[in-house]
C-alpha cells in the first residue's frame, strides 16, 4: 500500500492517477497532512511513503525527521521541487530511501523510484537484523566470523576469527588476502572452489574444511560455513559465515582411521590395509604392466614359548623390537605388516624372480638370528617363511596370501627357522594338515586318545619301578599316531593342554588301579611329561590337587617331568610354582637333562627329585660320555638327587650304566611303550625278564 503525502488535491491525483498506470494493481491511500500521514502510518499497513517536505502543517526537513522518527522501518520517497534538491539529499543522508522532482516526473520514474526504494528499504532491514544477529553470535560464541562485502572486495573478521589465527583479538576488515595468505598451499585451491561453487549458485551452502597456519606457524584444521546474500535479482552482495577450529576432532578422526589399519601394538599394517596393499599391487601389474612383486608370510618359531615363560608383556615388547628390527631394511614400495599374533606379512614391491624374494628372505632371517634385548633378558628368535610370487598369476589378494601361508606351514615342518617358495603340492599339504587338525579336535571331544607306558627299571634290584606314560592317538584312519605326528599341531591349535590334563588324569587313574591290585608294590610311581605352557598355566597346581583329590592317588607315586629349560627361563615364578608342587607330596623330575642349559646354579635353585640323561648322552657311550654321565650322577649324587637313564638301547649301554652306578634306566633294551594289560606282566615278572637280559630281545 502507497501512502501519498502531498500539500494538494490536484498533486494527489496527478500521482495516484500516475501510480495507476505505473502498476498493474496498486493501493493507494492519502492524506495532505503531515499529521494525518503519522495516524495512518500507526494504523498499520503502508509499504511505502511518497512524502512532499512543505505540508499545511509542517514544512522543510524536520517533515522528513518527523515522519522517519514514527516510521524508521518504512521506506519514504521525498517529493521536492528543482530548487529543493539540496533539502532532499541532506533527507537521504539521514535515512530517506530517495527523491523525485514534483511535475517532472511520469509513470516510468515513479515505479522505479518506488521498486528502489522498497528493495533498498529491506535491504536495510536486513542489514540491521543481520548486525543484531552478527552482535549476538559474536559476543556468545567460540568460531571466528568473517563477512566478506563482495563489491568492495572488503571483508569483515571478528576478535575470535584473528585469535583462531594466532593475530590480536580485535575487529579488523582487511581483504580477502588476509584470510587466503593463511591457508595451507595444498587446501587453497580447493577452499576457493568450494567458495566458487556457493556463490555461483551450483552449491546451496558453503561448507569446507582446509587447514590455515596459526600461533606459531602450526597449522590447524578449521571449518567454514558460510551463505551468500543476493539482491531481487538474484546478484550476489555478500558472503557472511563461521570459522571453528576442529583440530582434535581431525586428530581424534585420523587416530581411528590409522587404528583401523594399523595394528595397535607395533603401529605396522595390519591385515586390513597389507591386502588393500596386495590388491593394488594386483592391479597395477595386470593393468599397467607393473613389476611382479612377492609376499612373504613370516611366523616366529615357538613365540608361544615365550609368552608362557615369560608372560604376554615381554612378549608384546619383544614383537615391537621384531617389527623395528624389520623396518630398517624394507626398501620404498614395500609394506612390512602384523597379520596377527606373531604373524608378519612383507609386500616385496619389485621381485620380478623366486631368487629377489628369497634374498629378502635371508635378510630377514640374518636380522632374526641376532639376539634381542628385552628388559634384562637377552631372547632368541626365528621365523618360519613361505614365500608367493605375483607372477604365478592370481586375481585376488587372498589368493597370495593364502599360498604364502601354505608355503610358510611347509617351512615350520621343515625345522625352525626355514624358508620355502609355495609349490602346488603345497595346497595339497596344507589341505591335509587342516583336516588333521580338525581331527584331532574331534579326538580330544571324543577320547580317542590312549595311554601306554614305558617301564623304568632299577639297576641293582633289576625289577621295574616306575612307568613313564607316553600319549598315543588311536586315529580312526590311520592307526595309532605318536606324539611327533600331531602334537606340533595340537600346540598350535591350542589343544596341547587339553590332551595333557587328559594324560595326566588317566594315568593316575590307571596306577590307583595297579595298586590295588599289586598291593605288594606300593612305590611303583608313574610320570607325565609336562609341557612348557602347561607348567605355567595359571591353574596349573590346583588343577593337579583336583587331579589327586578325584582319583584318590598317592601323591608320591606321580612324578611330573619338565624340561630344565623352563625353569632356567621362568626363574622365580617357576621356582615358586615346583614349590607348591612339592607341597602337593608329588615328586619332580628334570627331562632332557644336560641337553644344553644344565649348571651347577640349575641343581642349586631347587631340590628335584629325579634327573633324566639325555640320550645323547647314552648314544654316545664309548667316547667322552661316560666322563659326562659320571659328572652328572656324581653332581645328583651329591644334591641327593635320583638319575634315569633315557634311550638305552643296547646291552653294552646297559652294562656300561650299570658299572657306572647309574640308578635307573629306560629304552628299548628293557622294552618299547607297552599298553597297561603289557605293563601288568612287566610288573609281576620283571626278575627272570631281567635276568634274561631284557625283554625287547
Amino acid at each position: 500500500m502507497v501512502l501519498t503525502v502531498l500539500p494538494s488535491a490536484a498533486e494527489t491525483d496527478l500521482i495516484r492517477s500516475q501510480l495507476s498506470e505505473a502498476f498493474d494493481a496498486v493501493v493507494i491511500t492519502s492524506t495532505l497532512t503531515l499529521s494525518g500521514a503519522v495516524d495512518r502510518v500507526a494504523a498499520g499497513g503502508i509499504d511505502i511513503v511518497l512524502l512532499g517536505l512543505d505540508l499545511p502543517d509542517s514544512s522543510g526537513l524536520s517533515t522528513f525527521q518527523r515522519m522517519f522518527d514514527c516510521a524508521p522501518d518504512l521506506p519514504i520517497v521525498v517529493m521536492v521541487d528543482r530548487e529543493g534538491e539540496d533539502l532532499a539529499l541532506r533527507a537521504i543522508s539521514q535515512g530517506c530511501q530517495g527523491f523525485l522532482t514534483r511535475f517532472e516526473i511520469g509513470p516510468k520514474q515513479l515505479r522505479r523510484s518506488i521498486v528502489a526504494s522498497v528493495e533498498r528499504q529491506r535491504a536495510l532491514r536486513t542489514i540491521r537484523r543481520d548486525a543484531e544477529r552478527y552482535s549476538l553470535a559474536i559476543n556468545g560464541t567460540s568460531d571466528g566470523l568473517w563477512d566478506w562485502d563482495l563489491e568492495s572486495d572488503a571483508v569483515f573478521y571478528s576478535a575470535r576469527w584473528n585469535g583462531l589465527m594466532g593475530l590480536p583479538e580485535r575487529d579488523v576488515v582487511a581483504g580477502p588476502y588476509h584470510w587466503f595468505d593463511r591457508v595451507h598451499p595444498d587446501d587453497l585451491s580447493g577452499l576457493k572452489d568450494m567458495l566458487i561453487e556457493h556463490l555461483s549458485g551450483n552449491a546451496r551452502h558453503f561448507e569446507h574444511e582446509y587447514r590455515v597456519r596459526g600461533t606459531g606457524g602450526d597449522y590447524l584444521w578449521v571449518l567454514s560455513r558460510g551463505l551468500v546474500v543476493r539482491n531481487l535479482g538474484g546478484e550476489t552482495r555478500r558472503i557472511a559465515g563461521s570459522m571453528t577450529d576442529i583440530t582434535e576432532r581431525k586428530l581424534a578422526e585420523k587416530l581411528l582411521a590409522f587404528g583401523a589399519l594399523h595394528d595397535e601394538l607395533t603401529g605396522l599394517a595390519n591385515r586390513t590395509l597389507f591386502k588393500d596393499r596386495l590388491a593394488v599391487a594386483l592391479k597395477t601389474m595386470k593393468r599397467q604392466s607393473g613389476p611382479p612383486f612377492g609376499v612373504l608370510f613370516l611366523d616366529l618359531d615357538r613365540f608361544k614359548r615365550v609368552n608362557d615363560t615369560f608372560g604376554h608383556s615381554v612378549g608384546d615388547r619383544l614383537l615391537v623390537e621384531i617389527s623395528r628390527r624389520l623396518e630398517t631394511f624394507l626398501r620404498p614400495g614395500d609394506t612390512l605388516a602384523r597379520l596377527g599374533g606373531d604373524e608378519f606379512g612383507i609386500l616385496v614391491a619389485d621381485a620380478p624372480s623366486v631368487s629377489d624374494a628369497l634374498h629378502v628372505a635371508e635378510r630377514v632371517q640374518e636380522r632374526l638370528r641376532l639376539p634381542f634385548a628385552v628388559d634384562d633378558r637377552t631372547l632368541e628368535v626365528s621365523a618360519s617363511i613361505g614365500i608367493a610370487l605375483s607372477a604365478t598369476g592370481y586375481d585376488e589378494p587372498e589368493e597370495i596370501l593364502h599360498d604364502a601361508d601354505v608355503a610358510m606351514y611347509r617351512a615350520k615342518a621343515a625345522g625352525r627357522g626355514q624358508t620355502q617358495v609355495f609349490d602346488p603340492l603345497m595346497h595339497r599339504s596344507a589341505v591335509a594338515l587342516m583336516r588333521l587338525e580338525g581331527e584331532l579336535r574331534h579326538a580330544v571331544d571324543h577320547d580317542e586318545f590312549v595311554m601306554y607306558y614305558q617301564p623304568v627299571v632299577s639297576f641293582d634290584r633289576g625289577r621295574v619301578v616306575g612307568f613313564e606314560a607316553l600319549v598315543r592317538w588311536n586315529h580312526p584312519e590311520r592307526g595309532l599316531l605318536q606324539p611327533g605326528q600331531f602334537f606340533a599341531i595340537a600346540e598350535e591349535s591350542g589343544l596341547a593342554n587339553a590332551i595333557g590334563w587328559w594324560a595326566m588324569e588317566d594315568a593316575c587313574r590307571q596306577l590307583v588301579e595297579w595298586h590295588r591290585r599289586f598291593p605288594e608294590n606300593p612305590t611303583l610311581w608313574v610320570s607325565v611329561n609336562i609341557s612348557d605352557r602347561l607348567f605355567m598355566q595359571a591353574d596349573m597346581v590346583s588343577r593337579a590337587r583336583a587331579i589327586l583329590a578325584d582319583t584318590g592317588l598317592d601323591p608320591a607315586t606321580l612324578r611330573l617331568e619338565f624340561r630344565e629349560e623352563v625353569v632356567v627361563r621362568h626363574a622365580e615364578q617357576a621356582i615358586a610354582k615346583l614349590e607348591e608342587l612339592r607341597r602337593l607330596g608329588i615328586r619332580l623330575a628334570v627331562d632332557d637333562f644336560g641337553s644344553g642349559l644344565s649348571h651347577l646354579s640349575f641343581l642349586q635353585s631347587f631340590r628335584y627329585d629325579t634327573l633324566k640323561i639325555d640320550p645323547s648322552y647314552i648314544n654316545a657311550l664309548g667316547g667322552d660320555a661316560p666322563t659326562m654321565i659320571e659328572t652328572i650322577l656324581s653332581m645328583a649324587d651329591g644334591f641327593g638327587i635320583g638319575v634315569i637313564a633315557e634311550g638305552v638301547e643296547t646291552a653294552d649301554q646297559a652294562d656300561r650304566l650299570r658299572r657306572l652306578r647309574c640308578p635307573e634306566g629306560q629304552g628299548f633294551w628293557f622294552a618299547r611303550p607297552v599298553m597297561p594289560t603289557d605293563a601288568e606282566h612287566l610288573i609281576v615278572n620283571t626278575p627272570e625278564w631281567w635276568a634274561m637280559g631284557g625283554q625287547a630281545h
